[in-house]
């Protein structure tokens, strides 16, 4: 039996496809192993967002090689779509398969039919399940390359969603994180009215999947329909939504169809349908144009949102994109300082949020152990918590009680009981109670 190591770089969509190929590796015989050592085959799914991020892709592939310079290598996705003949000059790189393929990658790896594995809990080490539900997209912001890489919006139709979630279930699945590039957009392509909020109403009803998590959503895609959700305490209060500047004129610049009142807006709504909601956003810093005024009006309205966390990148100049011919760049050291005093807000504010839950009790799903023998979890509003526990928590929801902040920001919790998937804990409440029904609130 070959033996593969699969790995991402990048966005939660890239995590879900090298989910869906180790099902198909694991159904056409291969063993998924955990480190790149082990193996025969590498693959790498990589990612080219911003330069930095391509870099780094072309970088790993040299890391890998160097892990295990008698296995072959697979390098997938954006990384090598725009440029796939240069990847074939880095050792050990037998196959280079663009996103148009890349779905296709082990058949044409193998040579045989791939069919998918059933998901069982033991596939990945995170727990979380990360699905793909549509890829591509038919926005233009000024500055984005992904559309470019990715193409034209694409949607998997609903009943297919509806078996592969059902199936997760089956299996074992707690937590299922619906993922896309433009994952808003859902449906559209396929003449779905408010495809998302559709696709979200139908895996609540028709389900029993105890946690289900939306990841990243454009604004102008968050409807009121798709907000009222959030009223079933099974979906994640998690809403991430890309703001990437807290100036108008700069919004302008980058193509968002969207204003700060309007996302503001947004952002109220949301919590007051789910008040304690974790609502997490991108903020790209340093764009053409960007004044020192524009920033400082940025860092204003980013504060005043109080976001529980923020994904800092300073602007990436790609080759293609329209923002790179606009005139008033920033500088690359005023971009990097810009980005720094960015992540200094984003961790101030992100421990503010965590510090409102020291001394409540949440449901939290755990993922793994690390070699110390703490478990590390996740709350439905994305909260880490840590816990000492010689009990195996793997894939287990239980009642936590949240002490203090520790390292990296997460949060020390004491598991108050041994109650888990049977036991129903109120959603941001301190109390426990049995109940009925066959889903667990969202940690």
């Amino acid at each position: 039996m070959k033996r593969v190591y699969l790995t991402a770089l990048g966005c939660r969509l890239n995590a879900a496809e090298i989910e869906e190929l180790a099902r198909r590796f694991v159904g056409a015989g291969y063993l998924i192993v955990e480190r790149p050592e082990q193996a025969e085959l590498l693959l790498l799914n990589s990612c080219a967002v911003t330069a930095r991020a391509a870099s780094h892709s072309r970088s790993y592939l040299r890391t890998l090689h160097r892990a295990n310079p008698q296995a072959e290598i697979a390098v997938l996705g954006c990384g090598v779509t725009g440029d796939p003949e240069a990847a074939h000059d880095y050792p050990g790189v037998s196959w280079v398969i663009s996103n148009v393929d890349k779905m296709r990658a082990v058949e044409m790896i193998t040579g045989q039919a791939a069919p998918l594995a059933p998901w069982t809990p033991d596939l990945w080490p995170r727990t979380r399940v990360f699905l793909g539900v549509q890829d591509g997209c038919e926005q233009h912001c000024t500055y984005c390359i992904t559309r470019i890489l990715r193409g034209a919006a694409r949607s998997r139709p609903l009943p297919e969603v509806l078996a592969l979630v059902q199936e997760m279930v089956a299996g074992g699945a707690r937590e299922v994180v619906l993922t896309g590039v433009s994952l808003g957009s859902y449906g559209a392509e396929l003449g779905m009215e408010e495809g998302l909020a559709t696709l979200v109403a139908a895996l609540l009803r028709e389900t029993e999947l105890p946690r289900l998590r939306l990841s990243s959503i454009e604004p102008w895609d968050v409807s009121e329909r798709l907000l009222r959700q959030w009223e079933n305490p099974r979906l994640c209060r998690q809403l991430h939504v890309p703001l990437q500047a807290g100036a108008d004129g700069t919004l302008r610049r980058m193509g968002r169809p969207i204003t700060t009142a309007e996302f503001a807006g947004m952002a109220t709504r949301a919590r007051e349908i789910a008040p304690e909601m974790a609502v997490t956003t991108d903020i790209l810093v340093g764009f053409p144009g960007e004044t020192a005024e524009d920033f400082r009006a940025s860092l204003a309205f980013v504060e005043e949102l109080e976001f529980a966390r923020l994904h800092v990148f300073p602007y990436s100049e790609r080759a293609g994109t329209p923002a790179v011919n606009l005139p008033s760049r920033v500088p690359p050291a005023q971009r990097r300082e810009r980005a720094v005093r960015t992540r200094q807000l984003g961790r101030r504010l992100a421990a503010a949020f965590r510090e409102r839950f020291i001394g409540r009790t949440l449901p939290v799903l755990w993922e793994h152990q690390d070699e110390a023998g703490f478990w590390h979890g996740w709350t439905d509003n994305y909260i880490g918590v840590v816990t000492k526990s010689a009990a195996r928590l793997h894939n287990r929801i239980t009642p936590v009680r949240l002490s203090a902040i520790i390292r990296r920001g997460k949060l020390r919790g004491e598991i108050i009981s041994e109650a888990s998937e049977k036991g129903l804990v109120k959603r941001g409440g301190d109390s426990q109670s049995e109940d009925t029904s066959p889903c667990v609130p969202n940690p």
